[in-house]
């Protein structure tokens, strides 16, 4: 009994991250925006370092920068990592701009490759809706973030705080020689042996790094973080939101065609995750939402289009505003040339459907009492003047208004009074 027991306590031991695995080392690569995508891929990533009791953890960064929630997040997980974090700024002709400078400083081993450069960090105003105030507000806010994480980190604090307030910006090489990073890699075979024996203090106490033979576990983005990513683009957005809007409208004025409501509800739904995961402006959405109404409007009143005008107007401003400008380290706004776009084929939508409209209420009326003059029928007995009809396989009472007309003789419709036909023989 005693020999089973030691037997399971050994193999529970090598099935233990810390005794049974050789050293690993997790990898991931995120090139684009820091949004939320890029939070939650970090915190997976650090999440299975510290299950694997990995030596450290890479992240290969490219990036202009972000939003500053998705920023405070990246850089929480980074000061609170059980394992040594260590951004590696790369391939060359990368960046780490605006977000991207907070989330390599606060890394416990910062690192760039040749041809790289780090920087422009002060907060963006975007379409020019912050004003002084506001700027200033923000501002400070962003320079005491980085000198608290320069201060964590002892890095160069002057700088980092330029970096804020100046925007300056530089390469490896001089972020090396003023204490901004640690060291530059050629690639990542150099970054690994550079690494190898370095001492990092986390959370946990002294770590060395030991790189060496390291198993390398490259973790990927996986399907629901790409499609957040993609989602989290307000370009993307504000076309989804766009294109539900179409699809709905289409389906309440063609009922029945199922396809355009569903695909309009689908792209509406995608469009509220992804104002979810960004700083929504509320009044820019309501502004859209009342262009629409307008252009609605403008279908059903005459306005000789005042009303598509101004929907127009709405519709600008309202994408203009839609982003909100206090939550970024980067312009993270809408294309001017996606809005304009936008703008032209929502104006042309509603435009067709104007003129569809008209010429609808132009056309001759083939239903109801209406849609009986004019028509011609079959006399089913003689009219003398009144007797009987049949118009569109419907008997009907008439009455002849061109003397008697016979049996069989063709008529026409001239008008409808109190359910009785008024009709004339038709002439050949």
């Amino acid at each position: 009994m005693y020999l089973l027991i030691s037997w399971a306590l050994i193999l529970t031991l090598l099935n233990n991250p810390i005794f049974g695995q050789s050293e690993n080392i997790i990898v991931l690569t995120f090139d684009g925006t820091i949004n939320p995508a890029a939070a939650d891929y970090i915190q997976q990533g650090i999440k299975e370092a510290e299950k694997n009791n990995s030596e450290c953890i890479i992240i290969k960064l490219n990036t202009p920068g972000g939003l500053l929630k998705s920023t405070r997040v990246i850089v929480s997980e980074f000061l609170e990592s059980l394992v040594p974090v260590v951004v590696y700024v790369s391939p060359p002709g990368s960046q780490a701009a605006s977000a991207g400078v907070f989330v390599t400083v606060a890394a416990h081993i910062a690192v760039m490759a040749p041809g790289t450069n780090i920087g422009a960090a002060h907060p963006v105003a975007l379409e020019g809706q912050m004003d002084s105030i506001m700027i200033e507000k923000a501002t400070n806010d962003a320079a005491a973030f980085i000198r608290t994480i320069s201060e964590k980190r002892k890095r160069n604090i002057g700088w980092c705080e330029d970096a804020v307030r100046k925007s300056v910006s530089i390469t490896e090489t001089e972020a090396e020689k003023i204490n901004v990073i640690n060291f530059i890699a050629s690639d990542m075979e150099d970054l690994l042996e550079k690494l190898n024996g370095m001492k990092v203090q986390t959370i946990r106490g002294e770590k060395i790094i030991q790189t060496k033979d390291a198993e390398i576990i490259n973790l990927e983005l996986n399907f629901i973080q790409k499609l957040l990513n993609i989602l989290s683009d307000p370009n993307i957005a504000y076309i989804l939101f766009m294109l539900g809007i179409y699809g709905l409208l289409f389906e309440l004025y063609n009922p029945g065609a199922i396809f355009p409501g569903v695909i309009g509800g689908i792209c509406i739904i995608l469009a509220f995750y992804s104002f979810h995961t960004l700083p929504i402006n509320y009044a820019g959405l309501a502004l859209i939402v009342f262009a629409i109404i307008l252009f609605i409007l403008e279908i059903k009143i005459i306005s000789h289009g005042i009303l598509s005008i101004g929907g127009v107007i709405s519709l600008v401003l309202g994408s203009l505003m839609l982003i909100n400008d206090e939550s970024a380290l980067e312009a993270v706004s809408i294309s001017i040339e996606v809005i304009v776009i936008i703008a032209i084929l929502t104006l042309l939508f509603f435009l067709v459907a104007i003129t569809l409209g008209i010429k609808a209420q132009k056309r001759k009326v083939t239903t109801g009492a209406e849609g009986i003059i004019g028509e011609t029928g079959i006399a089913i007995t003689n009219l003398e003047p009144e007797g009987e009809v049949k118009v569109h396989g419907e008997i009907w009472r008439a009455e002849s208004i061109d003397g008697t007309i016979e049996t069989g003789s063709r008529v026409v419709v001239d008008f409808l009074s109190e359910l009785k036909l008024k009709v004339r023989k038709q002439k050949n």
